[in-house]
This record gives structure tokens, sequence and C-alpha cells, in this order.
């Protein structure tokens, strides 16, 4: 639950930076987690791990930005018909926090990545951004040569 809980406020820091809000430095306090007490649907049981979810989102959240050029770099190589810059904020948010750990975290398995981000993006997109999310990170996945 702490890593599902991670993503989501990777997915919501890098969202806000791209949107230009606010900088890194103070993205990576998830200050709006805080201010508002908002940890997730399951409260309660968040709120024993904390600490282990902003870790965790932190990590993703640094390691998406040092890879930024690479990430987006990928991500462009498939998009079908599809321009870089007509992509959803949301659905590119969601596509850099799994682009990372699928070139950088290879403990992880691809298919818990994907469907992570087909979840994030089910609650958080439009109604077809899943769609979109899980073909394009199903073929990055193919191209890095996961199963």
């Amino acid at each position: 639950m702490a890593r599902r809980k991670g993503r989501i406020l990777a997915f919501q820091a890098l969202f806000s930076w791209d949107m230009g809000n606010k900088d890194v430095a103070s993205l990576m306090d998830f200050p709006w987690v805080h201010a508002f007490g908002q940890e997730g649907e399951d409260a309660g049981e968040v709120s024993t791990q904390p600490k282990e979810s902003e870790t965790f989102a932190r990590l993703l959240v640094a390691g998406t930005i040092e890879h930024i050029e690479e990430i987006d770099a990928l991500i462009r190589r498939h998009l079908d018909s599809w321009e870089f810059q007509r992509i959803n904020k949301v659905d590119l948010a969601i596509l850099r926090i799994s682009v990372y750990p699928l070139l950088y975290q290879k403990d992880l398995h691809p298919s818990i990545v994907i469907n992570e981000a087909v979840d994030i993006s089910k609650e958080y997109g439009s109604d077809d951004s899943f769609k979109f999310v899980n073909a394009v990170l199903d073929n990055i996945k193919k191209e890095l040569g996961g199963k």
C-alpha cells in the first residue's frame, strides 16, 4: 500500500512541477498532504506508513526529473501519430513516473509498474487515459526487453 500511495504522491508532485507551480525542493515535502491530511483512500492505514510512501515518492520524483530528457525521448518514440505537446499533463506525469522505474528500477516487475500506472490514470485521468497510458508503457516495456 505504501508504494501505491508513493506513486500517487510522485504523480501529483511531478504534475505540479510540470505546471510550474512549485520548485522540486518544496514539492518533495508534499505540502498538500500535510496541509489537507490527504493520505489516500484509507488514511488510517496509510498514516502508519507515511514516511515510507513519501520516501518512495521522493525517489520517483528525483529520479524522473534527473532523467527527464531520456524519459521524454522514450515516450516520444512510442507516441503513434500523437504529438508530445498534446499529451494531457495528467497522462504525461503518470507516464514519466512510470518510465523511470522501467528504465532504472529493474527490481520492479514491468507489469506491476504498468498496472499501477493504469490504475492511477483511471482515478485521475480522463475516461480514456488508461488506454493511452497502457499502450505507451506496453510499447516501451517491449522495447526495453520486458516480458
